[in-house]
């Protein structure tokens, strides 16, 4: 047998308590972590929301809570709404216009800091004194901001099957509707703090909006991407103040590429825009579309023909020619053949039609014949060749 049995060395007490110690050490670390951030969410909101009052965008929650417990933040806001001040050109007539909709749920992961996610439940309304009331629904709308609490690198917006009806009367009247619509913005590369450059991508796909222009009311696809640049800062202030720095600055509206698919008719543009001391858009696009005889219809060129042609119209193609005259010519020849003048309004489309296609060059868009042309905008107004198809409004 051996001398001596070595017995084993007992280990101290205090070792098996020390890690569900620990545990429970950083247990109430976390805890009292999670509820002061969840404290601070007031301070944090309150303070954002009276930057943007200063720049004419006011917001409220009726009812606020906080929750998500133990790894994420929960802010929901019940009875929200959003109420302009001053955010177009004619900012000195400008009613108040108020969007409210039932609640918003923004969610921030304790494990990704700097991300917020945010859900927001349907319908929205839209009303003010200049402003015929709107509902807007959705199925599901969604929200991303990433790079907070500085200025955000990331932003996305995305809609799934969205719709905006005038409200107010007996039956709701459609305005906009889309399949899928998404808005992406962020930071590009060549961005500094004294001159942010942004980059802005938009996605819709089978949209339509009633009465704007013809052009826009039957089912269309539409992808941009563009870059921004002009800016100063990203101080909250109202968008005319925005737009006219833009403007001193020397900013531009870059389109690097736009597609557009409606029916059989496909489009791409590229091309650079900027702003008038006005306030509005100057600049040309090139433009390549494919299924071209399609566009002239749309445009309402025939529908001028067949109606009588304005003096404004003639103005701009034929200086010197009086509308009645050519309305009195189209008269004369109805009486001596019926129809006649009616025909040629019609001969006069189709070569309308075959003048603006002379504008352009022979192209090839995915492998469909097309015409190359430039879309110019002058001062705010839209201009097919030498015809007018479009006026848009000042920025500011």
């Amino acid at each position: 047998m051996p001398d001596s049995i070595q017995m084993p060395r007992r280990r101290p007490l205090w070792l098996l308590f020390a890690l569900p110690a620990l545990v429970v050490v950083a247990a109430i670390g976390w805890s009292a972590f999670w509820f002061y951030a969840a404290s601070q969410v007031d301070q944090a909101v309150d303070a954002w929301r009276a930057r943007e009052a200063k720049a004419g965008r006011v917001y409220d929650c009726a009812k606020r809570s906080v929750a998500g417990f133990p790894f994420r933040l929960e802010v929901t806001c019940e009875d929200a709404s959003v109420t302009l001040l001053a955010q177009t050109a004619d900012a000195a007539k400008d009613a108040p216009v108020t969007a409210r909709l039932g609640k918003i749920l923004v969610i921030g992961q304790i494990y990704t800091p700097g991300l917020l996610i945010a859900e927001f439940t349907a319908p929205a309304t839209l009303a003010g004194r200049d402003v015929p009331a709107m509902r807007v629904d959705w199925a599901t709308a969604r929200s991303s901001i990433a790079g907070l609490p500085g200025v955000p690198e990331r932003v996305a917006l995305v809609f799934d099957r969205p719709t905006i009806e005038r409200a107010g009367g007996s039956v709701a009247l459609p305005l906009a509707r889309a399949a899928h619509v998404e808005l992406h913005t962020q930071l590009a590369a060549a961005s500094t703090p004294d001159h942010p450059v942004i980059d802005v991508a938009a996605d819709l796909a089978q949209a339509s909006v009633q009465d704007l222009h013809p052009a826009l009311a039957l089912p269309f696809d539409a992808l941009v991407g563009a870059r921004l640049t002009g800016l100063k800062d990203f101080s909250a202030k109202p968008w005319p103040a925005r737009f006219r720095e833009i403007q001193a600055a020397g900013g531009k509206i870059k389109i690097e590429r736009a597609r557009v698919q409606q029916g059989g008719m496909i489009a791409i543009a590229a091309g650079t825009l900027g702003l008038t001391p006005a306030g509005n858009l100057d600049g040309e696009l090139q433009m390549t579309v494919a299924g071209f005889e399609q566009v002239i219809p749309l445009l309402g060129i025939e529908k001028i023909l067949e109606e009588g042609v304005p003096q404004a119209t003639l103005d701009r193609l034929a200086p010197g020619v009086k509308s009645r005259d050519v309305d009195n010519l189209l008269g004369s020849l109805d009486r001596m053949i019926p129809g006649l003048g009616r025909m040629v309004r019609r001969n006069a489309g189709a070569g309308l039609a075959a003048v603006v296609n002379s504008l352009g060059s022979a192209a090839e868009l995915e492998g469909k014949p097309a015409r190359s042309f430039p879309l110019r905008f002058v001062d705010g107004a839209v201009l097919l060749g030498p015809i007018k198809v479009g006026q848009v409004p000042p920025l500011f």
